[in-house]
C-alpha cells in the first residue's frame, strides 16, 4: 500500500476541527478557555470530557481517555492511521497525496475507486427501486411484517433488486464497463444483473464504504437457491473482514465499551430499531482475524448472542477461542432454538444479564458432549490450564465439580483476565504526580520551557514523561501513550490551578529531588557543592511560595 505523503499528512492536521469532530458525538459548551461536554467514551450524567480548540487535545477526567483528533477518530470510528487520515481528508475537503507510487499502484487505486463508486451507485439504485416503484410494494410490505419501520430500513440504506438487466443498464449508462460490473458481483456472464427481485442489505466497511451486498430471498422462483445471498468474493468484498453495521454502531461500541455480536442482519437492524446500538454481525458465527481487528479497535468486550445450538457449533467456538486468545472478554449468550434476538428487541438486554463468561460456557459445551465422565474431566482441564486465573475460571471449575464430583487442579499462574485488568485501579505514586504537574505547568505557561529545557530527561524518572518534555521542549512529535498524557497534561494545569509561579515551583522542586539523589552517593568533596547547590534552591523555592 502507498504512503500517504507527510505534506498531505500535516495538511489534514492543520484542516481538522477537533470540535467539530467531538461534537458530531457530543454536545459542548464553553468553560473558560476549554469546551466541556458528557464524554463520548463513557456514560457519565456530570460532564467530565474537556476540549481545548487552541491546542486541539481532548481529555476526560473520568476514564481517562485523550489525545489529538486524529486519536480521537480511531477510537471512535474504529479505523487506523491510515484511514483515519483519509476519513478526515473526506471530512475536510484536504486532496491526499501518496508517496512512491508505480504507474500500476496508481490505475489500482483507480480501479478499486471506480469499483466502490459502482457499488455505492448500486446502493442508491436499489433503494429507489424499495421505495419509489410499484413493484417495491411487495418488498415494502414484507418488511412491515417483519416489524421494520421506513426510518430504520433507510437508515440501513436497505434496498430491492429488480428482475432482468436494469441494474446493468443503469451503470453502463453512466459510464461504468461491462467489466467493472462483473468485478464489483453486481452483474452476470451472460448480462443479466446477478441478483434478481430480492430484499438488498449493503455490507459496508467501518467507514461505511459499500464493499458489497447480502440478499434475501422474496420469490420462490428465484433462481438463485440460499435465502440469502451474498455477494461473491471480489476485489473488495471478503465475507470474513465485513463487520455488519459497524459503521452505524461504532460510536455506541465506543462510548459503551461493548460490543454484541449476533447472527444475522435482520437482528442488527431490529435491535437497533429498539435503541440497541452497539451490536453487530459477523456474516455467521465463527468470528474471524480480520473482524476482531475491526472490533478490537473500539472495544475489548464483546457478548456473543447466537442460536443455542450454533454457538455450540465447531466454527463458533473455534471464533471464540480466537478472540479470547486476541485479549478479548467474552460472554457469550446462547438463546434458545428458533429464537433470534429481532424476535424480542426490547428484551434484548436481559438475554445479555444471563450471558456466561467464555469459559464456564466453553467448559458447560465440553462436558455436554463428552461420552462420559473422564473424557468431560478431561477436556475441561485442558480449557482451564490455558485460560487466565480470574473469577471466571473459578466459576468453570466449581461447574466441573457439580457436575462431575471431581475437584479440578489446575495449573495456576499470575496472567490476570482481561476483565481483571481493565477493573485494576490506576495509581499514581507522589514522584509520578509531580513529574505530571511540573510538565503540566510547563505546557501551560511557554515562559517556563527555558526552565523545562535546563532541566535533563534525567530529572523525569518514567519514559514516558521524558517523551512528553522532549515535545513540549522541541515539538518532537508524540504518538500511543505519550500524546494520551499530552492530552491530560493539557487539562491538568487549568483543572488544578497551575499557574506560573506554582509550575516554576514544581520545576524546581524536580531539581531538588535530582540533587539529593546525587548527594546520597557523592565523594566529600563534591557533597559539598551539592548542598550549597541544594540550599540556593531551596531558598529559590521558598521565595516562590511565599508570593
Amino acid at each position: 500500500m502507498a504512503r500517504i505523503k507527510d505534506s498531505s499528512v500535516e495538511a489534514v492536521k492543520a484542516a481538522a476541527d477537533l470540535v467539530a469532530v467531538v461534537e458530531e458525538r457530543t454536545s459542548l459548551r464553553k468553560q473558560g478557555a476549554r469546551l466541556v461536554g458528557r464524554c463520548p467514551f463513557h456514560e457519565e450524567r456530570t460532564p467530565s470530557f474537556s476540549v481545548n480548540p487552541a491546542t486541539g487535545l481532548y481529555h476526560c477526567f473520568g476514564c481517562h481517555k485523550g489525545g489529538d483528533v486524529i486519536r480521537f477518530v480511531e477510537e471512535t470510528q474504529g479505523l487506523d492511521f491510515v484511514g483515519t487520515i483519509e476519513w478526515l481528508a473526506d471530512r475536510f475537503r484536504v486532496p491526499l497525496e501518496y508517496e512512491d507510487v508505480s504507474p500500476e499502484q496508481a490505475a489500482q487505486r483507480g480501479r478499486r475507486a471506480r469499483l466502490q463508486e459502482l457499488l455505492d451507485d448500486a446502493a442508491a439504485y436499489y433503494e429507489r427501486a424499495l421505495w419509489e416503484t410499484e413493484i417495491g410494494s411487495y418488498a415494502r410490505d414484507y418488511l412491515k411484517g417483519r416489524g421494520f419501520g421506513e426510518r430504520i430500513a433507510r437508515e440501513f440504506r436497505l434496498g430491492l433488486s429488480l428482475g432482468g438487466n436494469s441494474l446493468a443498464r443503469k451503470a453502463m449508462a453512466k459510464g461504468f464497463t461491462r467489466e467493472e460490473l462483473i468485478a464489483s458481483g453486481l452483474m452476470r456472464t451472460n448480462g443479466a444483473d446477478y441478483f434478481q427481485r430480492r430484499l438488498m442489505f449493503p455490507l459496508a466497511d467501518a467507514r461505511g464504504r459499500v464493499l458489497g451486498f447480502q440478499a434475501r430471498k422474496l420469490h420462490d422462483d428465484d433462481p438463485l437457491r440460499g435465502k440469502y445471498v451474498n455477494t461473491q468474493e471480489s476485489e473488495l468484498f471478503h465475507k470474513s473482514a465485513v463487520v455488519y453495521g459497524l459503521d452505524k454502531a461504532r460510536g455506541a461500541i465506543a462510548k459503551q465499551d461493548r460490543a454484541c455480536v449476533v447472527e444475522g442482519n435482520a437482528d442488527v437492524i431490529a435491535l437497533h430499531q429498539a435503541g440497541f446500538e452497539p451490536v453487530v454481525a459477523c456474516m455467521g458465527t465463527a468470528l474471524t482475524e480480520q473482524q476482531l481487528r475491526e472490533l478490537g479497535r473500539l472495544t475489548k468486550r464483546l457478548w456473543l448472542a447466537f442460536d443455542g445450538d450454533a454457538a455450540g457449533e465447531s466454527a463458533a467456538l473455534r471464533g471464540m477461542e480466537l478472540a479470547v486468545g486476541q485479549g478479548f472478554d467474552v460472554n457469550v449468550v446462547a438463546l434458545p432454538p428458533g429464537i433470534d434476538p429481532a424476535d424480542d428487541p426490547s428484551g434484548f438486554e436481559s438475554h445479555l444479564q444471563r450471558a456466561e463468561p467464555y469459559v464456564v460456557y466453553r467448559v458447560r459445551v465440553e462436558l455436554d458432549r463428552a461420552d462420559d465422565r473422564e473424557a468431560g474431566f478431561r477436556r475441561a482441564k485442558e480449557i482451564l490450564d490455558g485460560y487466565p486465573e480470574g473469577p471466571d475460571k473459578l466459576a468453570a471449575a466449581r461447574l466441573v465439580t457439580d457436575r462431575i464430583g471431581t475437584t479440578v487442579q489446575f495449573r495456576t499462574g499470575a496472567i490476570p483476565s482481561a476483565r481483571a485488568a481493565a477493573r485494576a485501579p490506576r495509581v499514581v505514586d507522589a514522584g509520578t504526580r509531580l513529574e505530571r504537574n511540573a510538565l503540566a505547568g510547563a505546557l501551560a505557561h511557554e515562559g517556563l520551557r527555558p526552565l523545562l529545557e535546563r532541566l535533563t530527561p534525567e530529572h523525569f524518572y518514567d519514559p514516558v514523561h521524558r517523551e512528553v518534555r522532549a515535545h513540549i521542549v522541541t515539538r518532537t512529535p508524540l504518538a500511543g501513550e505519550a500524546l494520551t498524557l499530552l492530552a491530560e497534561l493539557d487539562a491538568r494545569a487549568e483543572a488544578e490551578g497551575i499557574d506560573a509561579a506554582t509550575g516554576e515551583e514544581l520545576l524546581w522542586r524536580l531539581r531538588e529531588r535530582e540533587l539529593r539523589r546525587e548527594l546520597q552517593g557523592a565523594a566529600p568533596a563534591r557533597s559539598k557543592e551539592l548542598q550549597e547547590s541544594l540550599q540556593k534552591l531551596l531558598e529559590r523555592v521558598q521565595a516562590l511560595s511565599a508570593r
